[in-house]
């Protein structure tokens, strides 16, 4: 009989909701991301655009890190760069479906060291050739895979992704940085809500803590602070100024996690314990913000 893998994309919301809470509370630290794996589906803006998509349009990635995540994901892609051998636009490739289908990301050099992401396509091979399809005729689970993956790149590589950019970005980019560090949530960041729902009320910080549509709230004794659950950057109440974090440590060493993939999980329980007590921090760096 063929045993294929139990995947989300497959199964009724109760059925997933019953297999999280079944990992939950049992503790079960998969060996990759199942119970709790994102899906994709179809929006009506890409039933529009019919062949392509742009839910990932319009980011600027840095350049290194995307190359590398496109190793680590199996993708392929020219290098970019004003250079002989180098191109000035290119695309990311990863056959799926035991290679009848090819998922694509196009980007082109923003600027040295960074990049700008375009639309997805996908293409299935027919006769030997491969041939442009509709969005309505991807498998579900091609679909959702591909998306997953750029949905990844995006969340990690992306310039909103880094705390200190506020301070050293070039000015033409800081409005596209503070819209983008605390816009609505993508796929990863709604299961990482859906963790942190989970989770929050069984550590020591459960009084001070509140989830709302896209932040983890987090009440100090000085402060109350926002989380964002797609970036982990901060925003200070009443007036939203901007808290700059570099995380280095992990007070929350111990609490079981379903899943870590990208890191940005242990990130905002890292600052969420490090802002209730703010009384105990001591840098200068975060206490002349948050007394500001």
């Amino acid at each position: 009989m063929p045993v294929r893998p139990w995947h989300p994309a497959r199964a009724s919301v109760e059925e997933v909701r019953a297999w999280r809470e079944v990992v939950q509370d049992k503790e079960l630290r998969q060996p990759y991301k199942q119970a709790f794996r994102e899906v994709y589906l179809l929006t009506p803006a890409e039933e529009e655009t019919r062949d392509h998509s742009r839910r990932f349009a319009g980011h600027v990635v840095d350049y290194r890190r995307l190359r590398a995540l496109f190793k680590a994901r199996g993708w392929k892609s020219n290098y970019l760069g004003p250079w002989d051998g180098g191109f000035d636009g290119g695309d990311g490739r990863r056959l799926l479906a035991g290679g009848q289908w090819r998922a694509t990301l196009d980007h082109d050099l923003y600027e040295e060291g960074y990049a700008l992401t375009g639309q997805v396509l996908f293409h299935r091979l027919v006769e030997g050739g491969w041939r442009l399809a509709p969005l309505a005729e991807v498998p579900a689970l091609v679909f959702s895979e591909a998306m997953r993956d750029v949905d990844l790149f995006v969340g990690v590589c992306s310039i909103t992704a880094d705390p200190q950019w506020a301070d050293s970005g070039p000015d033409r980019l800081q409005e596209y940085w503070r819209t983008g560090s605390f816009a609505a949530l993508q796929p990863s960041a709604e299961v990482r809500r859906d963790v942190l729902s989970r989770l929050i009320g069984r550590t020591a910080i459960a009084d001070r803590c509140a989830l709302t549509d896209r932040f983890l709230v987090v009440r100090g004794d000085l402060r109350t602070y926002k989380i964002h659950l797609g970036s982990a950057n901060i925003l200070m109440e009443p007036n939203d100024a901007y808290l700059c974090i570099v995380s280095a440590r992990d007070p929350h060493a111990g609490l079981f996690l379903p899943f870590e993939e990208d890191g940005r999980l242990a990130l905002i329980l890292s600052k969420a314990f490090l802002l209730a007590n703010d009384t105990a921090i001591t840098d200068p760096s975060i206490t002349r913000q948050i007394r500001a």
